[in-house]
């Protein structure tokens, strides 16, 4: 007689097929079921691709242990993030494995600084088609071409038009590795699942002309239109994915020009679901970096006298995010603006530039001071606490400056946020020699722990994985439509609130890389807290338990059995309801 199954509790597979509907090959050869030695013997002969592997059956420990051993063995950069690259598209739950197992040593492969370096060669290295590419040419069918991405449940998309990736400028369709990095940190650290992320290059062409002419250059060999064809281009592309993936899906846009970016942000960020994580994601990272600082210290944002070196998407991002940070101290938004000092390469921003050098973000932020152009001149003048770096110029922060920081503060706050590492306004070395030790200091690019006079420091990384996984993850969860800039202060703070007293001690401005999931976990939880009292969410019934309602949300990367627990008779009934749960209320 047939006996009634508990009902199946497991939120978390992403599964997007029904198991009995896959066939032994096309498991072996899809990288989203491919389980290699991992399959049991049973299950071989289940799927009819017994013999087809060696006799051996391996745990995902093995199988992790395994691959980072290969990994050790390779010398150039490039070639870990190929081997990366290619493992993602072999076994996709073995490549998060692997990155869950060893954050701190596959992040730089995978992401920042390395991507650049793929970037830079990527009409070299494309292999699998991770991403969709919309050309210029598709003017008038970009909803067309989305319909070609096989999947539909999109939640999460990255987008660039390779405007400047990173500090190197107009790469152009080169300029894909960016979102497709991003993507790949949605999913290992976010827990957003694989099915639900699309990364997309719009190839609109490129100004550089070494890239553009280069031979085996794979985009479109031609300059970028005038500004009015592109940005309708833009609106085209924008309304396409509403059309094609609903009014929800989060749209991050990364690695647009300067100009672009804060213009396409003030354009939609009221119209859709979006954000720009150069401008917003970098201001909250670097946002609670000087929270983590100013509790080692001892001291409150309210006395502080923040410098910009750069005047770019970072540092005025961060600038206005400072804005409203003040605010929520108690400080008139005039009173913050006067704390906060920005240098671009015509020197400190003041009121008698020519008004061709100020362009309207940059005009609110300018001094009725006389000009002075060089760095180490304005710390004299300014006496800073805090040193930004966010200009690409390699070696900005020189040591008369550096210096100059020690004088004016007993712990000068110093970082130098420019990626990748050949950009750095300077290194963890030169930061730390300079300032005798007394600084606290943060970077774009990861650094080695340094030893100097008997102490260790520890180099904080302000990588944006620590912000912008956990605001998609929330923003998805409870459906917002449009993301106010609150949401990044809040970011900012449940970063900074992460960090342990031991970390403090440490030096550690963020917690340790290893800590990437968690993070995202309680920003998320944040954001959807704050979403439910401000109603933004469009969840409805609201869930009465957050956390909870996430860990239902969430990817979980593991091996799916080919015979569901609870189909399988030899399984103890309690085992089975134990291994389809995670973490639900009635077991908390």
């Amino acid at each position: 007689m047939y006996k009634k199954q508990p009902p199946e509790l497991n939120f978390t597979s992403g599964r997007r097929f029904v198991p009995s509907s896959t066939s032994g090959m096309m498991r072996l050869n899809s990288k989203h079921y491919n389980k290699a030695l991992a399959f049991t013997i049973k299950e071989r002969q289940l799927l009819g691709i017994h013999g087809l592997l060696p006799p051996l059956v391996r745990t995902v420990e093995e199988q992790v242990r395994i691959y980072y051993t290969q990994l050790l063995t390779l010398k150039e950069d490039l070639a870990k993030y190929l081997f990366l690259l290619n493992l993602s598209e072999y076994n996709e739950v073995l490549f998060y494995k692997l990155l869950e197992a060893y954050t701190e040593k596959c992040l730089p492969y995978v992401y920042t600084p390395t991507v650049g370096l793929a970037c830079q060669r990527y009409s070299y290295i494309h292999e699998f088609p991770r991403g969709l590419y919309i050309t210029f040419k598709d003017k008038g069918h970009v909803c067309n071409v989305l319909q070609n991405w096989p999947q539909s449940d999109v939640r999460v998309i990255v987008v660039t038009d390779g405007g400047r990736i990173l500090g190197l400028g107009d790469l152009g369709a080169n300029g894909m590795g960016i979102p497709v990095g991003k993507i790949t940190l949605y999913t290992a650290f976010g827990k957003v699942r694989p099915h639900q992320c699309l990364p997309i290059c719009l190839d609109v062409g490129c100004n550089t002309d070494s890239v553009r002419e280069e031979p085996y250059y794979m985009g479109l060999k031609r300059k970028r239109p005038p500004i009015d064809e592109y940005d309708e281009f833009i609106d085209e592309f924008m309304q396409a994915v509403v059309k094609r993936f609903g009014q929800n899906c989060l749209i991050q846009f990364e690695d647009f020009a300067n100009n672009d970016a804060f213009r396409f942000l003030e354009k939609y960020r009221h119209q859709y679901c979006m954000f720009n994580d150069d401008i917003q994601g970098t201001a909250a990272v670097g946002l609670a970096g000087i929270i983590s600082a100013l509790k080692c210290i001892g001291t409150d944002l309210k006395s502080q006298r923040i410098l910009f070196q750069g005047a770019g998407e970072a540092a005025i991002g961060l600038a206005r995010l400072l804005i409203i940070a003040f605010r929520k101290a108690g400080v008139k938004q005039d009173e913050a603006v006067k704390c906060i000092f920005l240098r671009d390469s015509q020197g400190l921003v003041v009121t008698e530039r020519s008004l061709d050098t100020l362009n309207g973000n940059k005009l609110i932020f300018a001094k009725e001071m006389p000009p002075i152009f060089k760095l180490e001149d304005c710390i004299r003048e300014i006496k800073p606490t805090i040193l930004v770096g966010a200009s690409a110029q390699p070696g900005s922060f020189t040591k008369e400056a550096l210096r100059l920081m020690t004088s004016y503060n007993a712990v000068p706050i110093i970082f130098a946020l420019s990626n990748p590492t050949a950009k750095s306004e300077c290194t963890a070395f030169e930061a730390y020699t300079h300032s005798k030790g007394k600084c606290l200091f943060a970077s774009g690019s990861p650094f080695p722990p340094l030893e100097f006079e008997g102490r260790t420091h520890y180099t904080s990384q302000a990588n944006n994985a620590y912000i912008f996984p956990g605001v998609g993850l929330g923003v998805t969860a409870c459906c917002i439509r449009h993301i106010p800039p609150e949401i990044f202060l809040i970011a900012a703070r449940t970063l900074a609130d992460l960090c342990t007293p031991e970390d403090l001690l440490q030096g550690r401005l963020y917690p340790p890389l290893n800590k990437l999931s968690c993070c995202a976990f309680e920003i998320a939880i944040s954001v959807v807290t704050y979403a439910h009292i401000k109603n933004l969410s469009t969840v409805l019934p609201r869930p009465t338990n957050v956390r909870a309602f996430l860990k239902h949300q969430i990817y979980d990367a593991k091996y799916e059995p080919v015979v569901p627990p609870w189909l399988n008779p030899n399984v103890n009934q309690k085992e089975k309801v134990r291994n389809n749960c995670i973490d639900c209320i009635d077991c908390q």
